[in-house]
């Protein structure tokens, strides 16, 4: 049985090569699953409303520079067909979801049915990986400003990954601290150029194009912040 995997990026500009470390790693994760055959790299932009920009930016990292054949899911304000995509998600060795808003995301994959064909990748062992909104999503719950821009709190997720987590977390470290405190509840903060790897809901390695992830309890008199690294 094919282990579950998730790759949770905390942001980054992947156009400048803040994330390069982590798309070389995804990349040849991608190409190791493909075999002798070309590997294929999905990209999921939702959380962008769909801006094609972003996966040109994409296609030209990971076909550009790493030799992957990409593709993209489109289904914002247009007519799309599901059995198609659902034949790109089986294709893919790799599913990218992009970053943007992540409770908007969350609901038009509801509306959509890409909840079903990405939980079920996800439950055939396809390696899932995100930015911002796509790291964030696959928690219990999220520290987001999806709802107000501007105006950062917690969102419920789709709970595939147990526990509390911020992207960005160098942008946001004194607001996200203070709600942890405040709350006394354990979480992960995720640096921008950081990722986390899960397998089987188990945090397993740490990549970085420079950034950090830190593991953050609330639960005591004081917050104890630790870096969270494994090789």
């Amino acid at each position: 049985m094919q282990s579950k995997r998730i790759v949770a990026i905390g942001g980054g500009e992947i156009r400048l090569h803040e994330t390069l470390a982590i798309d070389s790693y995804l990349a040849e994760e991608a190409k190791r699953a493909a075999g002798e055959r070309r590997a294929c790299a999905l990209f999921v932009p939702t959380a962008s409303h769909d801006f094609l920009p972003y996966y040109n930016t994409f296609h030209k990292i990971y076909t550009g520079m790493f030799g992957l054949k990409t593709d993209v899911v489109l289904v914002c304000d247009r007519e799309f067909d599901l059995e198609k995509i659902e034949e790109k998600f089986k294709k893919a060795d790799l599913i990218y979801v992009g970053g943007g808003n992540t409770v908007f995301m969350l609901e038009t994959w509801q509306k959509t049915g890409l909840n079903r064909l990405i939980s079920e990748a996800y439950e055939r062992g396809k390696l899932l990986a995100g930015l911002s909104a796509g790291a964030i999503c696959w928690f219990g719950e999220m520290y987001s400003d999806s709802v107000i821009e501007g105006e950062y709190a917690m969102h419920r997720g789709l709970g595939w990954l147990q526990g509390k987590i911020s992207p960005h977390y160098n942008e946001r470290t004194l607001d996200f601290d203070r709600i942890v405190m405040y709350n006394k509840f354990r979480a992960w903060g995720l640096e921008n150029g950081a990722a986390l790897e899960f397998e089987d809901g188990v945090p397993v390695k740490t990549i970085s194009s420079g950034g950090k992830v830190f593991w953050l309890d609330g639960t005591g008199d004081m917050l104890v912040k630790t870096e969270f690294r494994k090789p």
